[in-house]
């Protein structure tokens, strides 16, 4: 098995090969390293390799990771979905939240980081149309993002997307094609957006030539998660 090392120079070498792939120019990419489940020493065996941005999806385990590993200068993004009884404490443990979905949520993210610095979050798009999933209707957004930029203590920096899975590059790629539209449509209202958080262990080389400039990879880091949470 390869190392959690060699697994991550593999995923560089692949995100520099597709920026080089991607037409609209070549902007830098963030690897988000998905550590849901996984140990903190795990986590430390990642940052010794050179990985400092960890995503995180259920709160109370990654406050104690945060705890085990406080010595280390890890950026930490929220991922999960987000409950309105845990906002003051992902607003107060995390930099940045990529799953807002309802204007509630974020304004009580905006309340709870009153005392600190702007909490960077992402729009969540349910761009497949799936039932199961969070995640505003697109046709619904602009509307969102219009009342989310009012509040004074997060600054809305972009959209994020979980699609509906699949092996076929064609779907995956229109579905990545949608979410870049949906970025450049608010965009041209003058929104003055910089992220696109779309792309996972099975598809971030596509997400990345559409346009992805934050990957969320776990498996393909740390190979499969427990089968235990």
């Amino acid at each position: 098995m390869p190392s959690i090392a060699e697994n991550l120079t593999l995923i560089r070498t692949n995100i520099n090969q597709s920026i080089n792939a991607r037409k609209g120019g070549h902007q830098a990419v963030m690897l988000l390293a998905v550590s849901k489940a996984q140990t903190s020493n795990l986590v430390r065996e990642a940052y010794a390799a050179g990985q400092t941005c960890f995503g995180e999806n259920y709160l109370q385990e990654a406050i104690n990771k945060q705890a085990e590993l406080n010595d280390l200068k890890i950026e930490w993004h929220f991922i999960g979905p987000i409950q309105s009884n845990k906002t003051q404490s992902i607003a107060q443990h995390f930099e940045w939240v990529h799953g807002v979905d309802r204007l509630k949520i974020a304004q009580r993210l905006n309340d709870a980081r009153a005392h600190q610095t702007p909490l960077q979050i992402c729009l969540q798009v349910n761009i497949s149309g799936e039932e199961s999933k969070s995640g505003v209707n697109p046709e619904e957004l602009i509307t969102l993002a219009q009342e989310v930029t009012k509040l004074p203590h997060i600054k809305l920096r972009g959209l994020m997307a979980i699609p509906e899975p699949t092996e076929d590059p064609t779907i995956q790629r229109s579905q990545f094609i949608k979410m870049r539209t949906l970025l450049e449509q608010l965009n041209q209202l003058g929104h003055q957006l910089d992220t696109l958080s779309i792309g996972m262990s099975n598809d971030y080389m596509v997400a990345i030539e559409e346009g992805a400039t934050i990957v969320r990879v776990g498996s393909a880091i740390f190979g499969a998660r427990p089968s235990k949470h």
